[in-house]
C-alpha cells in the first residue's frame, strides 16, 4: 500500500474520535449556556431614579395602559359598538386578552349573574336611578379603583416625600394617597379611599371606602361597597412600570383575584395632561328630553 493513501486512511480511522469529542464539549458549552441564560437575560435589577431627598424611587410622569381592560378585564373578542347602522365601527370592541391572573374572575353564582344582567343593561339610561342601573363610565361618573388605571386615557404620577397624588384623564378624577399615614376613609367615594407605603421600590397603594355604584368594565364586572384593593406600582425600566391590584370583596368573589399589566411612560415631546370634562358630553344621554325641556 502507498505510504501516502496508509496516511490518509488513517486519517479517516482517527478523525470520528476527535470530531465527537469536539461536538461533546460543544453540547457542555450549549448546555451551561442555556441553564444560565434566563438569570443573564434579566441582568441586574432595575434601580429607578431616587426622589431628591428620599432613598424612594421618583415616579413622577405621565403613564398609560395599553389593553382593552376597560371593556373587559377576561378575554374577549371583537364585537360591534351600540350603533353600528350608524357608526359603522366607531365604538366597536376591540379583541383584547385577560388581564386577570389566571384568566377568569372567581364570582359567587349570584353575582355572576348580577354580572351578566349588568353587561346586557349596560346602556340603558333610568332617568330616576341614574346611578344604579347602566354602566356608570357612560354617563362620566368617576372609574373607580383599579378601573381609572386601565382606561384608554393617560394619567399623572406627582410625587412628594409625604404624599403621591395620581391625576386622570377622564372625567378630571384624581387620588391623594398619603405615604405611611394610614387613616380610615370617612365616606365612602367613587375613587376609594388610599393610603400608601413603600415595600421595597414598589408602592402598594391599599384602597378602601368604596360605594358600590362603579364597575370594573364596560362588561359588567362590579363590587360591593365592602371592596379592598391593594395596588402595587414597581419601575421595571426607565419606561415601564408593573401595575398589579388584588381584589378582595367576599360578598361577590369566592376569593381574592389579581389582575396584572404594564404601564408605560409617555415621553413625546411636550407631553401632559388635558382636561376630559365629559359631564356636558353625557347631559342628554343621561336626562333625555329634560335637557331640550330646561333650556325652553
Amino acid at each position: 500500500m502507498p505510504n501516502g493513501f496508509k496516511t490518509r486512511a488513517v486519517r479517516r480511522r482517527g478523525r470520528p474520535g476527535w470530531f465527537a469529542a469536539v461536538m461533546g464539549i460543544a453540547v457542555v458549552v450549549v448546555v451551561l449556556w442555556l441553564s444560565v441564560l434566563p438569570a443573564a437575560a434579566q441582568g441586574p435589577l432595575y434601580r429607578a431614579p431616587r426622589l431628591p431627598g428620599t432613598s424612594n424611587p421618583d415616579l413622577s410622569g405621565i403613564w398609560q395602559a395599553f389593553v382593552t381592560a376597560n371593556w373587559n378585564l377576561e378575554d374577549h373578542g371583537a364585537e360591534a359598538g351600540p350603533f353600528p347602522e350608524l357608526l359603522g365601527v366607531w365604538g366597536a370592541q376591540p379583541p383584547g386578552q385577560s388581564v386577570v391572573v389566571g384568566g377568569e374572575i372567581p364570582y359567587r353564582p349570584e353575582a355572576l349573574a348580577k354580572r351578566d344582567e349588568n353587561a346586557r343593561n349596560r346602556l340603558t339610561v333610568d332617568h330616576d336611578n341614574i346611578t344604579t342601573v347602566g354602566d356608570p363610565e357612560a354617563k362620566c361618573y368617576m372609574p373607580g379603583v383599579p378601573r381609572a388605571t386601565y382606561m384608554p386615557f393617560p394619567f399623572q404620577i406627582i410625587q412628594s416625600t409625604d404624599r403621591i397624588v395620581i391625576a386622570y384623564q377622564f372625567a378630571n378624577a384624581n387620588r391623594t394617597i398619603p405615604i405611611g399615614a394610614t387613616t380610615p376613609a370617612p365616606v365612602d367615594f367613587w375613587m376609594g379611599w388610599s393610603n400608601g407605603r413603600w415595600d421595597g421600590d414598589t408602592l402598594v397603594v391599599e384602597v378602601t371606602g368604596f360605594h358600590d355604584l362603579s364597575w370594573f368594565d364596560r362588561a359588567g364586572n362590579h363590587h360591593s361597597p365592602g371592596l379592598r384593593v391593594i395596588e402595587r406600582y414597581t419601575p421595571i425600566s426607565p419606561y415601564h412600570m408593573q401595575y398589579e391590584a388584588t381584589i378582595e370583596d367576599d360578598a361577590v368573589f369566592t376569593r381574592p383575584w389579581t389582575i396584572r399589566f404594564p404601564l408605560y411612560r409617555r415621553i413625546e415631546e411636550n407631553v401632559r395632561l388635558l382636561e376630559f370634562k365629559c359631564v356636558d358630553l353625557a347631559e342628554v344621554y343621561v336626562y333625555g328630553g329634560l335637557v331640550g325641556e330646561a333650556a325652553r
